[in-house]
């Protein structure tokens, strides 16, 4: 038996496993650049509208940070920066698929039973790698042959794909080595997704500062710099792939050097007796749940400051374009196209606040996989108790984050237009005002959770439904009863002078029924489901 023994069957096994959600976001994130690329060529049918764009965007600091720079007035460069961020979501996406089939599979116990069978010792870190690369391989293809569909020349499109390949090549390495450093699978995510929150930090200060410098040391900062479509610098893709070779080679000897189910960093102990916020469901629940509802706050705080900057000087880069002007007052309203484009923003926030009720309404899920929920459920916890401990925070975490980020948006708008006690209060309920179709995405994760726990994981597939047809709808012309099946499209755009709040009430009330019927569905099958 050598070191991969078992590598192909265990890699059939992630792949069986993972064969909806997979699949899902390779698929959504090679699309989105196809329709960025569309609707520059609609939006901007000249070179005149297209300098002008580059030239209002390379100008504000806001959207340099969050998109990266801007390098060309052509559409594919326009494309290229426009999906920037789509970088981090790739990375995140990779780091997060390494880490759930090495650290999550060996602290559920999986990952020792397999380990008694004819397996070898880099088998098991070894699969997790190989899909994850195959799948940002087939999404960097996807990616370069969608944008090669709409006319933009072949070679930039392939440097784009490519780039976008090895950024996520190089964050599922950077998830392979952080699931060998702590014994539990939150601690390995937060090593990875702190990296990537450094990367991103990197990034941004050499895309802002007179020297980029800063950004040459970001894996994030490599892809742009690729330059597509502007005269392709192809040996810069060589960065990502030394990195990952290097990260890989202290891995592997990590990964069999330690002790199975433990890491290299030793535990942080605990108080020998648990205080009173643990006598109950609920302190248990906000114990598992508060990390992770800080840490979001954290980032939609400072993604709110961003956008928040960023606004203004969005309304006026359009100005002179009536088509883009009609568009962009269609999207948010006629209150103006600052927002507008905060009307926008904002439904994209709350679609990503729908990910953290999702996320936290499945750690139902992982505690009755891992073994922990039995033994509460066997004491006096009624089961109810236990469920709607959760659901709380469920619902409850989408309430801070999109609060958090109208509170920060409004906040940096307020101070660029000399207004902070006008806007404030206007984009904290613009944000709030996606709450309810945020909660309907958990009302979905709660009713598959009691309904068919196997299948939980497809809420997931749902939030990337939603997206699809917020992003592709009005691109592809969608029928409008296929779009209405989003709850995101019923969401009023509170920042219009005049607006009806039934719709909210609505969703509200479908979110508590999905709930309910979910806890229903929770009293009447067994536990654990494995």
């Amino acid at each position: 038996m050598n070191t991969l023994t078992g590598t192909r069957h265990l890699a059939r096994l992630i792949l069986r496993r993972d064969r909806v959600l997979l699949p899902l976001w390779v698929l959504l994130l090679a699309v989105l650049p196809m329709t960025y690329a569309t609707s520059f060529f609609e939006l901007f049918p000249t070179d005149a509208d297209r300098a002008a764009y580059a030239a209002g965007t390379a100008r504000n600091p806001s959207i340099v940070a969050l998109l990266g720079p801007v390098y060309g007035d052509s559409v594919g460069a326009l494309t290229a920066q426009r999906s920037g961020f789509l970088l981090v979501i790739i990375a995140l996406a990779s780091l997060l698929t390494v880490v759930r089939h090495t650290r999550t599979e060996e602290e559920a116990g999986r990952r020792e039973l397999l380990g008694g069978t004819v397996l070898g010792r880099y088998a098991g870190l070894t699969a997790a790698l190989l899909v994850t690369y195959a799948a940002d391989l087939l999404l960097g293809l996807l990616t370069a042959a969608g944008l090669v569909s709409t006319g933009l020349p072949a070679a930039g499109s392939y440097a784009y794909g490519l780039s976008a390949t090895l950024t996520g090549v190089v964050f599922a390495t950077i998830g392979g080595l952080a699931a060998q450093l702590t014994e539990t699978a939150g601690g390995a995510r937060g090593i990875a997704i702190a990296v990537l929150g450094a990367a991103f930090g990197l990034r941004l200060l050499g895309d802002t500062a007179t020297h980029d410098w800063p950004s040459w040391l970001s894996p994030l900062g490599w892809a742009p710099r690729v330059r597509p479509y502007e005269g392709e610098r192809w040996w810069v893709l060589a960065l990502p792939l030394v990195a990952s070779v290097l990260i890989a080679a202290v891995a592997y000897p990590v990964s069999v050097r330690r002790d199975l189910g433990a890491g290299v960093l030793p535990p942080r102990l605990g108080p020998t007796t648990a205080g009173r916020a643990l006598s109950g469901s609920f302190g248990l629940a906000w114990r598992l749940h508060r990390a992770q509802i800080l840490w979001w706050s954290v980032g939609f705080g400072l993604l709110g400051l961003i956008l928040g900057g960023a606004a203004q000087a969005a309304g006026r880069s359009v100005e002179g374009n009536p088509q883009l002007e009609e568009i962009m007052a269609r999207i948010g309203g006629a209150s103006g196209l600052s927002d507008a484009y905060l009307g926008a923003t904002l439904s994209l926030a709350g679609l990503a606040a729908a990910g953290y009720g999702v996320q936290a309404a499945l750690r139902m899920r992982a505690e009755e996989t891992a073994g922990r929920a039995e033994p509460l459920l066997a004491t006096g916890v009624h089961r109810s108790t236990w469920l709607l401990s959760h659901v709380v925070f469920a619902l409850l975490g989408p309430v801070v984050v999109l609060a958090v980020t109208g509170f920060t948006t409004g906040l940096t708008y307020g101070l660029s237009v000399h207004g902070v006690p006008a806007e404030l209060p206007r984009m904290v309920g613009a944000g709030l005002a996606q709450v309810p179709a945020a909660w309907v995405l958990t009302g979905i994760a709660v009713l598959l959770f009691g309904l068919l726990p196997r299948l939980a994981s497809v809420a997931w597939a749902v939030l990337a439904v939603c997206v699809l047809l917020g992003q592709l709808g009005a691109v592809l012309k969608l029928d409008r009863r296929l779009l209405d099946l989003s709850p995101f499209n019923h969401t009023p755009q509170v920042l219009r002078e005049h607006w009806n709040a039934t719709p909210l009430y609505v969703l509200a009330l479908v979110a508590l029924l999905l709930a309910l019927a979910g806890l229903t569905a929770f009293h009447r099958r067994d536990t654990p489901v494995t």
